[in-house]
């Protein structure tokens, strides 16, 4: 296997919930450390972090030593101008694909990751398959990169590209080892158990 990067979303203002959704704790971390380490514990090298609402604070409040740290300066464009960032940040790297993580899915778990970064490859593109839908983490091969950031505008991120690419997508079934669902409030947040993400590992 050819070692992904991992890309953590993490720069809106998660204005649902009332601040960052960086600085949401959950377990006893923030949920950008959780995204960090489950990232780094699915194999993927480097991690990079995109920040944008009170980048400073998270920054400061984070312990994000392990990963590389860029600002989006226009965050409050959508996820998509994060996603256009952080790929151009890991072009300078020798990744061959980029595992996409966003910063709000605690359940999300490192067995997750690795299924889907076991498919690295220039061309790949693969998404979690969670029941009938689909969700993250998101696999994309190095060789999309330049289409993917064309499209991915306001908070659509790579799902406008993937539908396109729809005969090239590998579905990942990962219903069985991890949760899908995101965190927009803190009754979101309440819903999932305190082990979620860290646990639920595949033998």
């Amino acid at each position: 296997m050819r070692q992904p990067a991992g890309l953590i979303l993490a720069a809106g203002a998660g204005r649902r919930y009332g601040h960052p959704k960086a600085l949401v704790e959950f377990g006893g971390r923030l949920l950008v450390e959780r995204a960090v380490d489950t990232a780094r514990a699915g194999g993927c090298r480097p991690v990079c972090v995109v920040l944008g609402a009170q980048s400073s604070v998270v920054r400061v409040r984070a312990a994000l030593a392990a990963a590389v740290l860029v600002d989006n300066p226009d965050w409050a464009a959508g996820m998509g101008s994060s996603l256009r960032v952080g790929l151009t940040a890991l072009r300078a790297t020798g990744a061959v694909a980029a595992v996409v993580l966003l910063v709000d899915m605690p359940g999300v778990t490192p067995t997750a990751v690795r299924r889907l970064a076991a498919l690295a490859a220039p061309e790949a593109l693969a998404t979690a398959g969670y029941g009938a839908g689909r969700g993250h983490p998101v696999l994309l091969g190095r060789a999309h990169w330049t289409a993917v950031a064309a499209s991915a505008v306001g908070d659509t991120g790579a799902r406008d590209y993937l539908r396109q690419r729809a005969a090239e997508l590998r579905v990942v079934p990962c219903d069985d080892i991890a949760v899908g669902g995101d965190v927009d409030t803190e009754a979101d947040r309440d819903s999932f158990p305190p082990g979620a993400g860290i646990t639920r590992h595949s033998p």
